[in-house]
């Protein structure tokens, strides 16, 4: 489906028929059980009202039993995913993507847990709802509006920082905290920069008709951060003149607007919104303004405040460049090599450990490692190809072609990486002799994983 899934529920795609949960434990669960206060999910959550549900999920109302702390419980039925392969890409990048992002205007992800039967995304609760249902009600004044794009841009400006472009900002992903406080949700569209083709540009057709920016209809690829500035001009638009810019009926007539540019800012705009958003919904997207533009902008500046590099980790303060291209670890990353959370292993029912993958930890820079794995490939018996792939990475190939394996290594803090060792093909009791004899030992490990 050319433009993805629309749906009611704000917290991001995915499905379900029933309401049910479990009460055992995530690793080997015995039986799926109904939600319901009284039985809570992994003796974790109190589940509580439905507040949403969409093609492929159902949203509740949660309660943590240890804290008190209310939750939005994401519901995700496995069986309504099969042969979807493209629906189970957007829910695990949307959890992989949204787990990482510690913005205050982007909603938190605290845990995925899993059954054999369902997947579980436990999510911020947001009891303010939708910004889709405040401005249906009526236009926001200029001020207002001002004040909601600055929180909007400000979390934009994170995820471009971070490597992150979302693909489908609309009203019905942003989202209010009880203080009104906006938060960017729904990632299941996003893009990461690696992402991008040799031309520099993504060419994936997607988002939502009314908000798609004009390049991503040309067909010929386009930028991620551009195609966000776009939306983010639509979003502003109906925020203050409480209508689409670009509606029709007709989706070819609409689309048609929308690559030429045909849209007419009511007269209780300001000049300086007016010149703004002709600013934001440039079709040139070489002549449109950028994020830093933005911040800027006479009209944007009023009340403005750049916070945003406080809420980047504190070691992303110094080097934008740690971003998801980067091979440093958080938290969730570290839990996901537990096969017991991997994300893979939560879709893929056939899914199973194996000996062809082994893991380690190193005191060591992932340079270091690098080299001793060459040195120790450099060794007369050691009958082994060493081939440096992108980041923190290289292919190990026997000599004689009996084996090919990958190898990676992530930062986990500034002393400390984790090494995965794959084999992808040929011979594995001599790929397993090899790593285990000739290049483990020189590793100086510390702890498996």
């Amino acid at each position: 489906m050319l433009w993805g899934t629309e749906e009611s529920s704000s917290y991001g795609q995915a499905d379900m028929t029933d309401a049910d949960s479990d009460s055992s434990p995530s690793s080997s669960p015995s039986r799926d059980m109904a939600l319901s206060p009284e039985n809570p999910l992994f003796n974790k959550y109190e589940i509580g009202k439905l507040l949403g549900c969409g093609a492929f999920a159902k949203v509740y109302h949660g309660r943590d039993v240890s804290t008190g702390q209310s939750v939005a419980v994401k519901v995700i039925h496995k069986s309504r995913l099969k042969n979807k392969v493209n629906l189970m890409n957007n829910i695990v990048r949307e959890i992989s993507i949204m787990s990482r992002l510690s913005h205050r205007h982007v909603v938190k992800i605290f845990e995925v847990l899993a059954t054999k039967r369902k997947i579980y995304i436990v999510m911020e609760y947001l009891k303010g709802g939708e910004l889709f249902s405040r401005v249906s009600k009526g236009r926001f004044s200029e001020d207002l509006g001002r004040e909601y794009f600055h929180q909007l841009i400000s979390a934009v400006s994170f995820c471009h920082r971070r490597g992150v472009y979302h693909r489908d900002l609309k009203l019905e992903n942003m989202l209010l905290d009880e203080n009104g406080v906006l938060k960017v949700s729904d990632f299941g569209l996003s893009a990461l920069k690696d992402q991008v083709r040799a031309d520099g540009l993504l060419h994936t057709l997607c988002g939502t008709p009314a908000y798609v920016a004009p390049e991503i209809l040309a067909k010929k690829g386009y930028d991620g951060a551009k195609v966000d500035v776009w939306m983010c001009g639509v979003i502003l638009f109906v925020l203050t003149a409480g209508y689409l810019p670009f509606n029709d009926h007709n989706l070819m007539n609409m689309y048609r607007k929308i690559y030429k540019g045909e849209f007419r800012c009511p007269k209780w705009m300001s000049p300086d919104l007016r010149r703004f958003i002709a600013r934001l919904l440039d079709t040139n997207p070489a002549r449109r303004i950028t994020i830093d533009e933005i911040k800027e902008d006479p009209w944007f500046k009023i009340g403005f405040s750049d916070t945003a590099s406080e809420y980047l980790p504190a070691e992303s303060q110094d080097d934008e460049k740690k971003s998801f291209e980067s091979q440093d670890l958080n938290a969730f990353d570290i839990i996901s090599f537990s096969h017991g959370l991997n994300l893979s292993a939560m879709f893929d029912e056939t899914h199973s450990a194996t000996e062809d993958v082994d893991r380690l930890t190193a005191e060591d820079s992932p340079e270091g490692v690098i080299r001793k794995v060459e040195a120790a490939a450099s060794a007369n018996d050691a009958d082994l190809w060493v081939r440096r792939t992108k980041g923190y990475g290289v292919e190990l190939e026997g000599q004689n072609s009996n084996f090919v394996a990958s190898l990676e290594v992530f930062l986990l803090t500034d002393r400390l990486v984790v090494v995965e060792v794959k084999r992808i093909s040929g011979d594995a009791e001599a790929f397993s002799d090899l790593w285990r004899d000739k290049i483990r030992p020189v590793l100086q490990v510390s702890g498996n994983h």
